[in-house]
């Protein structure tokens, strides 16, 4: 077997590269410059060597492969050094279309919102049945332990990401994979450092649609404007589609208004109900399009829908890390609007009228740059209370946000000083979340310890 660099290993993404390179027999190394929990613990754990930073010497002359991470340009040292060096370099989106998925059934997810959590709750779907699929999931599944794993069975299930590939490859990642089976989630305009307009992005999504072939199928969300004009741009496989309205292929009607209880119909016949840990009308229709997707490999759901009763989801999705001071914790990943709100909304939904306070590192590269500004501070209403992380570098005025958020808000300039105002304003009975879609500098666990008696 060979020896893998992956340039940019502690991504999601790559280091699910990463354990199914490790998996397949393969010597794995890698180089990050933010490495931290639940990927480097995934790293660590499958005895990866992992090399902070990005040097000129960082890969190894006698490397077979390089595997480069979007997240890496030109000019980065590493890859000037493999570049000058004629060293073998891929993507990878390319690696495992090439090493992974040939003569696999793929189920690929796609979409703003909802891609790691639906792409988790399809693979213990075709697990529960026994098929022993393999996946890679943007994150750690908490029933699986890992991110990727290759599998036995003939299904591959992939979260499917419309960013761009790499720095030699601007197209979706997600048109490397082929599907017989995709999920498009939805669609709202993000990655506003890639794509100029949401036009942008619905080219791409067509682009996937024309690789599935006839005989595979297309689960798409009957409630996405944007994604019935991608689907009028062309269509040739069958397309189920799902939501609340009674007129879809598959509905699904509440139950609790939690969204931890739903009944799921298909084509107007009651398929059968589902109980589940899980909150909010987004992750009802995470779990209604992962039910329609196995369906349309052949399971059946009737023998699988009791097994999301034990469903634990994916870490960072408004995960409990703890409690102390009659304060729960929790670290969540969600980083646009329509996720905030959302996520906001199925807990309130669950905690009444207890109090909820956030506290928000606006990471994404389409937060630094002001993308989603004006609908940051709405989507926040579900909140009592908001401690924005206003690292110096953040491209746009916070002020104006949060003088429109409706709950109180407060901006600091650093992690300390945002554990410092958490303490002040946490109250017994509150529920603390922290949302970023980084390391966000450990802080939840600080806080958590914080919390705890010294």
């Amino acid at each position: 077997m060979s020896t893998i660099h992956i340039l940019g290993i502690a991504g999601t993404f790559m280091g699910g590269v990463a354990a199914l390179a490790r998996e397949k027999g393969h010597t794995v190394r890698g180089s990050d410059q933010a490495i931290y929990p639940p990927m480097s613990t995934q790293l660590e754990r499958l005895g990866i060597a992992l090399d902070p930073g990005y040097r000129a010497d960082s890969v190894a002359p006698d490397c077979d492969e390089v595997v480069i991470g979007n997240a890496l340009s030109r000019g980065n040292p590493a890859v000037e050094a493999v570049l000058d060096a004629g060293q073998r370099y891929i993507s990878g989106a390319q690696w495992l279309s090439e090493q992974v998925l040939p003569g696999r059934d793929t189920l690929a997810v796609a979409g703003t919102h909802g891609k790691t959590t639906t792409t988790t709750i399809l693979t213990w779907l075709l697990h529960s049945a026994g098929r022993e699929p393999g996946f890679l999931i943007g994150g750690v599944a908490e029933d699986f332990g890992v991110s990727a794993r290759i599998g036995s069975g003939r299904e591959f299930v992939v979260e499917a990401d419309e960013y761009d590939t790499a720095f030699f490859d601007k197209r979706s990642k997600f048109v490397h994979y082929r599907p017989l089976v995709a999920i498009l989630n939805n669609l709202e305009y993000d990655h506003a450092d890639i794509f100029p307009d949401v036009a942008a992005i619905q080219r791409q999504f067509h682009h996937l649609i024309r690789t599935v072939p006839a005989r595979g199928r297309l689960i798409v969300n009957g409630e996405d404007a944007y994604l019935a004009e991608v689907l009028a741009m062309g269509c040739w496989t069958p397309v189920e589609r799902f939501g609340f309205d009674p007129a879809l292929e598959w509905h699904a009607e509440l139950v609790e208004a939690d969204g931890s209880v739903f009944v799921v119909h298909h084509r107007g016949a009651r398929v059968g109900e589902v109980r589940w840990s899980l909150l909010g009308r987004h992750n009802v229709l995470n779990g209604l399009a992962a039910l329609a997707a196995a369906h349309a490999v052949g399971v059946e759901l009737a023998t699988v829908m009791p097994a999301l009763a034990a469903f634990r989801s994916v870490k960072r999705r408004l995960e409990v890390i703890g409690q102390a001071r009659d304060v729960t914790v929790y670290d969540d990943f969600a980083h646009h609007p329509t996720a905030i709100r959302t996520t906001l909304e199925g807990l309130r939904a669950r905690v009444g009228e207890a109090r909820i306070v956030v506290a928000m590192e606006p990471r994404s590269n389409s937060m630094r740059l002001g993308a989603h500004a004006q609908a940051l501070a709405p989507s926040l209403d579900g909140a009592d209370a908001v401690v924005f992380l206003h690292r110096p570098e953040l491209a746009w005025d916070a002020a104006g946000v949060i003088a429109a958020v409706r709950g109180d808000a407060y901006a600091v300039p650093d992690t300390d000083a945002l554990l410092a105002r958490l303490d002040a304003i946490a109250m017994p009975g509150d529920h603390v979340v922290f949302m970023s879609n980084g390391g966000f500098d450990g802080a939840p666990r600080r806080f958590l310890a914080q919390l705890q008696p010294s």
